[in-house]
């Protein structure tokens, strides 16, 4: 496959943080001491070097941004203070939005001002949404009942039905953008074909990947994993019970522990990493908080958002404030539409299936380049 140059290309990635790549001189030092970095995946100085040479083609199939868990080491080792894990950072950013076909990762990581309008927009839209809903057909004073202001429903109604719709939509969008992360990596390279054996052989690896991020725990800062596996965990046990126990997420006002235990304990766990990030980025007082990009802080403040006015909700309802209850769920809604449309498929929360699926495709072109010459052998046998 022919490799173009793509003169600037570094200079286009400043626009997703990568400020210090010109510093670098490809000493190896980073790589020395990444433990994360193993033939045939030099990480980070491999793509860094090409992104100094504008290598788009190499970047756009490169696994090693996400094979990167920015511990930090790298940059505090740089004998030029070219901060390499805030580059491999910007990488994550600017691959996500190559990934991306619509656009939107692109924009909103170049400007932080267009993603803030839309987020705006689109939380002023679903406000006026839900609202227009609730009037025609509830009472704001009712939370329960056939009068509910904005009633749950069942599989086939309320909000619930909303909630498949939306997450249908987000599903064929980062799906999408999945696909085209497999065709930069393997599917365009007509000169090694991958055998299907090979994509079977490395499936169990997306789930193991996805629930544990057990590679983060090599770093030898292992506060960030656990932090990172709590957030994620909190974030997927919400979202289970959000899509299905979304009813009895929203019964009450008594409480059924048997939801809302699991959902009080997810509440806890996202407000707690949240505000440990929040503080660390503030003081900066480790290498993978001392830079920070604007998508950044947008993700942790929205996140946060959503997470309070949820517990608000909640205290609310458990309270018999139904108006105030009522009013706290709009608003809770009109962060979290805004959250799931675009950080899911274009922004942060796309990471989580990004990583697991490059150390699946990492492993398949493990599989597939150990299989090639037996399949040799046996060919010229025959």
């Amino acid at each position: 496959m022919a490799t173009a140059l793509r003169p600037g290309l570094a200079d286009e990635l400043r626009a997703y943080g990568a400020e210090d790549v010109d510093k670098c001189f490809n000493c190896g030092t980073c790589s020395a001491v990444c433990v994360h970095s193993e033939a045939p995946y030099v990480l980070p100085r491999r793509p860094i070097h090409y992104l100094q040479l504008g290598l788009e083609s190499r970047l756009q199939g490169s696994l090693e941004p996400w094979l990167c868990y920015y511990c930090g080491e790298c940059s505090e080792q740089c004998p030029k203070e070219a901060e390499p894990g805030e580059t491999m950072m910007s990488l994550r950013r600017w691959l996500t939005a190559e990934y991306d076909f619509t656009g939107l990762s692109r924009l909103f990581y170049r400007s932080w001002k267009a993603e803030l309008a839309t987020i705006v927009l689109l939380a002023l839209v679903t406000g006026a949404g839900f609202l227009g809903v609730g009037f025609s057909h509830g009472d704001i004073h009712h939370y329960d009942g056939p009068t509910a202001f904005l009633p749950a429903g069942g599989w086939t109604g309320g909000v619930h039905l909303f909630d498949w719709g939306m997450a249908g939509v987000l599903l064929v969008l980062l799906l999408t953008n999945a696909a085209r992360m497999w065709w930069f990596v393997l599917g365009r390279d007509r000169d090694h074909r991958v055998p299907l054996s090979s994509y079977l052989a490395g499936l169990y690896m997306l789930p193991l990947h996805f629930l544990t991020q057990r590679k983060y725990a090599q770093c030898e800062r292992e506060q960030p994993w656990v932090v990172h596996l709590v957030l994620m965990a909190s974030y997927l046990t919400m979202m289970v019970l959000i899509m299905f126990f979304l009813a009895d997420m929203a019964s009450g006002p008594a409480i059924d522990w048997r939801v809302h235990a699991l959902g009080l304990l997810a509440a806890a766990g996202l407000l707690t990493t949240v505000i440990i990030n929040l503080r660390g980025r503030l003081k900066r007082s480790s290498p993978h908080h001392a830079h920070s990009h604007e998508s950044d802080w947008i993700f942790l403040i929205l996140l946060f958002y959503v997470t309070l006015t949820g517990v608000l909700q909640f205290i609310l309802h458990r309270a018999n404030l139904d108006m105030a209850a009522n009013i706290a769920y709009v608003s809770h809604l009109m962060g979290v539409v805004p959250m799931l449309v675009l950080e899911v498929p274009f922004g942060k929360w796309s990471h989580m299936a990004y990583r697991p699926l490059a150390l699946y495709l990492a492993r398949v072109r493990q599989h597939a380049t150990a299989a090639a010459p037996s399949a040799a052998r046996e060919a010229r046998a025959a």
